[in-house]
C-alpha cells in the first residue's frame, strides 16, 4: 500500500545532541579531574539513548527516569541525578543538563533539512514523534524548517510514550492518515517500531554522528518513492 505520510523521531534520527557539546562543557569528576572522550561518551549516551538505563538511581530518581518523559519535572531530577552518579559535579552538571534542552545546540544529520524540504513540496504529511519532555519546536523554527512538519508529537504534551500506541494514534489522527498508510523512521526498534503495532512501516537509521550519517533519510524516503532520488 502506497505511503502518504512520514513520522520521525526527533533525537538520532533527524537531529543529534552531539558529543562535541559534552567535552565543550569542560566536565570534571568530584575531584576536579577533566573526564576523558570515553568517559565524556558514555554520558553522552545516558543523556540520550531512546531506551536503556546507564546507572542505579535512588527510589526518588527511579521513579522520575520512568516517567521522565511525561513531566518536565521528572525529566531534570532523572538526568541531573544520572549527570551526579556519573561522576558529573552539580554546577558542571547543570550547566550540561541546561545546554540540553536548549534546542539549537542540537545538531542536524545533513539530510534532513532537505528530505523535510522534498516531502512538504510533494504534499506529503509529516509528523515529529518524540518521547521528551521539553519542546524542541526551536529546532526546526530556528532553522526555516517548521513550515514543513504539519504536527509535533511530544510524549509530554500527549500523555503518551513510545511505544505506547497513543502516540502514534495521536500523530496519525492529526494528520489524517491511517496507520498502513505511513512510515516511521526513528533510531529504536523498541520504542519507534512500536508504530508496527497499529499497521505502520517501520524503518531504523543508525544514531551515530551526523557527520557519520549523510544520506540515510534521504535514502529511506526515497526508496519509497516519496522524494526524487538525486541524480
Amino acid at each position: 500500500m502506497a505511503i502518504e505520510a512520514v513520522l520521525f523521531d526527533f533525537s538520532g534520527t533527524v537531529f543529534r545532541f552531539e558529543e562535541s557539546e559534552y567535552q565543550n562543557a569542560d566536565l570534571t569528576d568530584g575531584d576536579g579531574r577533566r573526564l576523558d572522550t570515553h568517559e565524556v561518551a558514555a554520558i553522552m549516551r545516558a543523556m540520550t539513548a531512546p531506551v536503556g538505563q546507564f546507572v542505579e538511581l535512588d527510589e526518588e530518581g527511579q521513579y522520575a527516569w520512568e516517567r521522565r518523559d511525561l513531566d518536565p519535572a521528572l525529566h531534570r531530577i532523572a538526568y541531573m541525578q544520572t549527570l551526579l552518579r556519573k561522576g558529573v559535579p552539580q554546577i558542571p552538571a547543570e550547566q550540561i543538563y541546561e545546554r540540553m534542552l536548549d534546542a539549537v545546540m542540537w545538531s542536524p544529520y545533513p539530510d534532513t533539512g532537505e528530505v523535510l524540504r522534498a516531502l512538504h513540496e510533494r504534499g506529503v504529511p509529516v509528523a515529529i514523534v518524540s518521547n521528551i519532555a521539553w519542546d524542541i519546536r526551536p529546532a526546526f523554527s530556528s532553522r526555516g524548517w517548521d513550515r514543513y512538519i504539519d504536527e509535533f508529537t511530544l510524549s509530554f504534551e500527549v500523555g503518551a510514550v513510545k511505544p505506547d500506541p497513543r502516540i502514534f494514534e495521536s500523530a496519525l489522527t492529526s494528520l489524517g492518515v491511517a496507520p498502513e498508510r505511513a512510515l516511521m523512521i526513528g533510531d529504536s526498534a523498541e520504542a519507534d517500531g512500536g508504530a508496527t503495532a497499529l499497521g505502520c512501516e517501520f524503518a531504523l537509521v543508525d544514531p551515530v554522528s551526523v557527520l557519520d550519517r549523510p544520506s540515510a533519510l534521504r535514502d529511506i524516503v526515497a526508496s519509497r518513492g516519496l522524494i526524487a532520488r538525486p541524480a
